[in-house]
């Protein structure tokens, strides 16, 4: 029998998404299960972008340009100078999911065995496109005592080696909901500009800012134009994940052509997506406002009540929709599954995602859980109180 890749033995299964299987055979035996694992939100679409799908009339489903539609680039690079970064349509590369956009700036800069720097925790998914792209992730260990914050600059230059390309942020960040502040990213700007790196930076999360904070974006650092490649996505901003339209921006021509002959392989990112989300761009504020407002609520009643739970602790997020939750088992794993496999109260149960998952360094994050506040507050309760129910009796049975 023909044995598989090396590749397909290191690519690792999804944290968020391994445990489906029980999930799906909770729900055959009839328990309902509180998805928290996986960031999809119940927000509804946008308007604009449900319409222009229903009222397509184009007679034949075309390729696009492999950089995507012109006039939905544009509009992307107005709504990019609108948050005042100086971009042009010739900037963007309309990518299929933000996902194709991280990988094809991972080949476009990074040789296979070259090594980028991520503090960690960071979403699990990095180590896929890292294995695909041949690229080793060299982690900086961020913390759950000081909310996740960006580890000290010493122990980010400590990392740094003749085979450092570049660094990789998620701001806010994705599973921690960390929000990174604009002191925090001009230390990086610095350690950037000094070893001539690339910053890569996932900003999915953009309009997810809280308590006041408002983000600041890599565009908007100095001196490292040609350094920075952004990555975006439709999916969370618009609640839109199947849509699957991501963007790569970057000022830095070369990487541009590069990830754009990726692109030209792959033939053209999906029409009915990049019509979705040109549409999207319609969007009144009135709906953004509505969003943050929920977000803001399911924030605050999940934080304050999971601190509530004897033995656990979760730090306030100042963006994203995440927390990650310390709880009190010695091993996350093993308890996620039991929450499927083996619990239920009320004819309940609840679905977390393992935050080991999302550490690179074996050990970290064996007592942590990754919950994606992604259903109502109504919805939160529940899956709450049904949590704290499994602890006792977890605890009771081991």
């Amino acid at each position: 029998m023909p044995r598989i890749s090396h590749k397909a033995v290191r690519m690792p299964a999804s944290p968020i998404r391994k445990l489906v299987p029980f999930a799906e055979e909770a729900k055959r035996k009839g328990i309902h299960v509180y998805h928290l694992n996986i960031g999809q939100p119940d927000i509804q679409t946008p308007e604009p972008a449900l319409n222009a799908i229903r009222h397509f009339d184009q007679k034949v489903v075309e390729y696009s340009h492999s950089a995507g539609m012109e006039s939905f680039r544009k509009k992307l690079a107005a709504y990019y100078q609108g948050l005042g970064a100086n971009i042009t349509h010739n900037d963007i590369l309309v990518t299929t999911g933000g996902s194709e956009a991280i990988l094809f700036a991972l080949m476009a800069c990074v040789n296979p065995g070259e090594e980028i720097i991520i503090p960690e925790p960071f979403y699990t998914n990095y180590n896929g496109f890292a294995i695909e792209a041949g690229v080793k992730i060299v982690s900086v260990t961020s913390t759950i005592e000081n909310g996740f914050a960006l580890p000290p600059v010493e122990e980010i230059e400590k990392k740094i080696t003749s085979k450092t390309r570049g660094i990789m942020i998620c701001n806010p960040n994705n599973p921690t909901g960390y929000l990174y502040t604009r002191e925090e990213l001009e230390k990086l700007r610095d350690i950037v500009k000094e070893h001539d790196l690339f910053l890569f930076a996932d900003e999915v999360y953009r309009e997810f800012c809280y308590d006041g904070r408002e983000h600041f974006s890599v565009l908007h650092l100095e001196d490292i134009e040609e350094n920075v490649v952004l990555l975006d996505s439709v999916s969370k901003r618009y609640s839109s994940c199947g849509s699957r339209i991501g963007m790569l921006v970057t000022r830095n021509k070369a990487v541009y052509e590069s990830a754009l002959k990726f692109g030209q392989a792959r033939l053209s990112p999906p029409t009915f997506g990049q019509v979705a989300a040109e549409a999207s761009l319609e969007t009144p504020q009135s709906y953004f406002d509505g969003v943050y407002s929920e977000y803001v609520a399911r924030r605050d009643y999940l934080v304050e009540a999971l601190n509530k739970i004897e033995g656990v602790f979760s730090p306030k997020p100042g963006g994203a929709f995440y927390t990650i939750a310390r709880l009190p088992v010695d091993d996350a794993d093993t308890f996620a599954q039991w929450l499927l496999s083996d619990f239920s109260y009320k004819g309940t149960t609840v679905m977390v995602a393992p935050a080991a998952g999302f550490y690179a360094t074996p050990g970290l994050g064996k007592d942590e859980v990754r919950i994606a506040y992604v259903l109502n507050v109504e919805d939160l309760k529940h899956a709450v109180a049904c949590l704290e129910e499994a602890l006792k009796v977890y605890h009771n049975n081991i």
